[in-house]
C-alpha cells in the first residue's frame, strides 16, 4: 500500500485529549527525531493518542507516542518505537510548563502533529487538567445539540 507523503499539514490529532482533558493553555513545541522518523512521519505512520510529556533533568520529553518504521524501510534503520522525545522549546516556555506541571491534576498532551509552512514537524502541547464523568457528558451533550442544531437550520 502507498501512502501520501505530508509536506505540509497535520500528521496526527489527538481528539481524544479534548475529550478527556479541559484545555487551559497551548503552545507549540519543536520535536526531535532522527532521519527515518521524520521520514515515517511525512508518510503519516504516527499515533499521539497516549502521548503525554514528562520532566526529566531540566528539559521535556515527549513520552507514549509511537512512530512506526516503514515497511519498505532498510532493516540497518531500526529505531525504538516508543522512545521519549525531547521537546524543542526556550527555557522560559520550558519553566512555565514545568510550573504548570506542578500544579495539582495538571497535565501536557499533544493535542496535534504537524508540519508547518517551512517544512518543521511541530507539535501542538495543551495544558489540561482531567475531567470527571459528568464535565464529560455534558461536553458529550453540547457537541448532540451542536448537532442537531446545524441540522435544523439546514432545513429552514
Amino acid at each position: 500500500m502507498v501512502r501520501k507523503i505530508i509536506k505540509i499539514g497535520q500528521v496526527a490529532d489527538n481528539r481524544k485529549a479534548r475529550f478527556s482533558y479541559s484545555i487551559d493553555d497551548t503552545i507549540e513545541a519543536g520535536i526531535s527525531l532522527t532521519g527515518a522518523e521524520l521520514k515515517s512521519a511525512r508518510y503519516g505512520l504516527v499515533n499521539i493518542i497516549d502521548g503525554f510529556v514528562q520532566k526529566r533533568s531540566d528539559s521535556l520529553f515527549l513520552a507514549g507516542i509511537v512512530i512506526q518504521p516503514l515497511p519498505t524501510a532498510a532493516k540497518i534503520v531500526i529505531f525504538d518505537e516508543r522512545r521519549p522525545r525531547q521537546l524543542l522549546l526556550h527555557r522560559s516556555q520550558i519553566n512555565k510548563l514545568i510550573g504548570k506541571l506542578q500544579d495539582k491534576g495538571a497535565t501536557v498532551v499533544p493535542l496535534k502533529l504537524y508540519f508547518n509552512d517551512r517544512g518543521k514537524l511541530k507539535v501542538l502541547l495543551g495544558v489540561g487538567y482531567g475531567k470527571n464523568k459528568i464535565d464529560k457528558r455534558e461536553t458529550i451533550k453540547q457537541r448532540e445539540w451542536n448537532k442537531n442544531k446545524s441540522r435544523i437550520l439546514k432545513k429552514s
